[in-house]
């Protein structure tokens, strides 16, 4: 925190005696590339200031909240070879940082293209789950992800993927395989259990999307034809102790090897663009080899959809359920969601201001209405 304090008061401090002109854009970052190319730098900054009111339908219970819901700083480039790239993300906020231990490193990667086709990723990032985990929570088409995401998504990991991709026909075809620690981002303790395995593969029949469309919501690029991509993710970690795998708390006993639950997800997804209009649907399925309570198993199931009119306005419709697969083990509760969504992108992900309604349906809890109301701002 210190190290980012200083920089802080550098950034200031500079401002102060000079306003140099940048040939930067706004929403590209600040990028810097040594005079003799041996590395470059891109900086960019971002947060969200998010109001939240919830109202519970049986107690008339009513709760607002006005808070910052991320507030990222982002580093990327390349060094000693335009082939070996990096990228470092650092949360700040609090609801990035976590209750129980500091998690301010969300991004700590190196990529390294030894092929045309095939790339190393060596470090902490994203494992190769569900679309809209890995879409950047900038680039979300509502103000946050579903309850489905927020149940069963497999989120960062330590460790290492291969990526690889070729044609087929006129298609595209993509395959990741990660093995990484199972124990989530920032771990302190020594591995518990065995390792996290992944693999993920897409297909693009109609070829790539307009600057990466598949991994961002909305059709800000108003593509021209119809584009496609269906990804399935199998994931298996071998002995879990964390309630979710790389999420949740940590479950009792799991610690200590007193019980050894190995948890096992399957995802298909799929994202759809053309002229505006946009889709995006995700099923998963997460099991337990044993009827452990404490971990959250079961499915889930999202779909959404919106359209971009021509003033960059968008209206959008999500929903979401949730299913355990035993109540009297999972760590989840049955439930569905019902959204509606409007967005005005300002300048596309970086200047927005997005607001949704949502309507939680619990059978076996009290229902809910949540309004919220956000707004994006990112360099």
């Amino acid at each position: 925190m210190r190290f980012l304090y200083l920089l802080f008061l550098f950034t200031i401090t500079s401002y102060s005696f000079s306003q140099d002109i940048t040939s930067n854009t706004f929403g590209k970052g600040i990028s810097i590339l040594a005079r003799d190319s041996s590395f470059s730098l891109k900086f960019g900054a971002r947060f969200q200031t998010l109001y939240e009111a919830t109202y519970t339908e049986d107690s008339k219970n009513y709760t607002e909240q006005l808070s910052i819901r991320r507030w990222r700083l982002k580093f990327d480039g390349y060094v000693y070879n335009p082939r070996l790239v990096y990228k470092i993300e650092i949360g700040l906020s609090n609801r990035d940082i976590g209750d129980q231990q500091p998690r301010i490193i969300l991004d700590a990667v190196l990529k390294y293209h030894f092929n045309k086709n095939w790339t190393l990723w060596f470090g902490q990032t994203k494992l190769p789950g569900n679309r809209e985990r890995v879409i950047s929570s900038q680039k979300l088409q509502f103000v946050d992800r579903s309850n489905v995401n927020a149940r069963f998504n497999l989120d960062r990991d330590v460790g290492i993927q291969l990526h690889h991709e070729d044609m087929i026909g006129n298609g595209i075809f993509k395959q990741i395989l990660s093995i990484s620690m199972g124990e989530g981002r920032n771990p302190t303790s020594p591995n518990v259990g065995g390792y996290n395995y992944t693999g993920r593969l897409e297909y693009l029949p109609f070829g790539e999307f307009t600057s990466n469309g598949d991994y961002f919501g909305s059709d800000l690029k108003r593509e021209t034809t119809p584009k496609l991509s269906i990804g399935a993710t199998y994931d298996y970690n071998d002995g879990a102790s964390r309630s979710r795998g790389q999420l949740g708390s940590d479950v009792l006993g799991a610690q200590n090897n007193l019980i050894n639950n190995n948890l096992s997800t399957v995802i298909v997804d799929a994202m759809f663009k053309l002229k505006g209009l946009s889709i995006m649907s995700e099923y998963i399925d997460r099991q337990g080899e044993d009827n452990i309570a404490g971990f959250g198993t079961g499915t889930g199931f999202v779909a959404q959809a919106g359209y971009l009119f021509k003033n960059n306005f968008e209206i959008a419709g999500r929903f979401s359920t949730i299913k355990p697969d035993d109540l009297n083990y999972s760590a989840i509760n049955e439930e569905k969601e019902y959204t509606l969504g409007l967005s005005r992108y300002i300048v596309g992900h970086s200047l927005k201001v997005q607001t949704d309604f949502s309507y939680d349906d619990f059978p076996l809890a009290e229902n809910q209405f949540k309004f919220r109301f956000q707004v994006e701002l990112a360099f």
